[in-house]
């Protein structure tokens, strides 16, 4: 079998010496950086810890590539060792529960009817006669909304691995039928979390969401215009 990552690093290397490396988006976050790899005794422990095995794609990334760094977005989040204790690190990388990583990642997430209902309920500031009042009625209506859109249950069987700014992620799915997919998460626009698809309708999985982006990348950097 062809290894998919073989040389990447390499790319990824002679991208980020490009003058117009600098011209890609996110590259001024991750600086075109990697992490060393982990070892495979590392894995086993990050595996063990969390109750389920990574899909073989992002598995043989860690293994072969880096533990994180320059990637889509402002870069891929970095998996790290404290105290024993491994986690992934990144904005936004807290809002893994990794004691439900092994938990299958559910289809749907909050009831439709459930957000519908509290959506009618939301505080329109002309309803009130003082800001004060609207404020405070505003921020006990966004607590239930984000209890129902923020549910920890929402992302079990799944790690955050990109931030894209204004509090959107990309999530990497490591349980249940989803396994090995990538899933946009825009809750912050009120928009529920939903598959990365290709030009074909298909899944996206993590090895066609990074060369995807690397591919992208050195294209951008050949055509743009040189600053010198």
């Amino acid at each position: 079998m062809v290894d998919q990552w073989a040389g990447i690093r390499d790319r990824v290397g002679a991208l980020g010496a490009q003058s117009a490396s600098s011209k890609v988006f996110g590259s001024l976050g991750h600086r075109w950086a990697l992490e060393e790899p982990l070892t495979e005794s590392g894995v086993a422990e990050l595996e063990e810890q969390i109750g389920v095995r990574l899909p073989e794609e992002y598995r043989a990334f860690l293994l072969q590539v880096a533990a994180g760094g320059a990637g889509p977005a402002y870069g891929l989040f970095h998996v790290r060792s404290m105290q024993d204790r491994w986690h992934w690190e990144g904005d936004g990388a807290d809002l893994a529960d990794l004691s439900t990583a092994a938990e299958p990642f559910p289809d749907q997430g909050p009831d439709p009817k459930a957000l519908e209902e509290l959506l009618t309920q939301r505080p329109e500031e002309e309803e009130f006669d003082e800001i004060e009042d609207f404020d405070d009625a505003f921020e006990a209506w966004d607590e239930q909304w984000a209890a129902l859109m923020f549910a920890p249950e929402r992302t079990a069987g799944a790690i955050p691995i990109s931030h894209l700014g204004c509090a959107q992620r990309e999530w990497l799915i490591i349980s249940g039928r989803h396994r090995g997919t990538v899933w946009s998460d825009r809750r912050a626009d009120d928009i529920d979390l939903v598959p990365l698809l290709d030009d074909d309708r298909e899944p996206v999985t993590f090895a066609r969401w990074y060369m995807t982006w690397l591919e992208r990348a050195e294209h951008a950097a050949l055509t743009s215009p040189s600053d010198t």
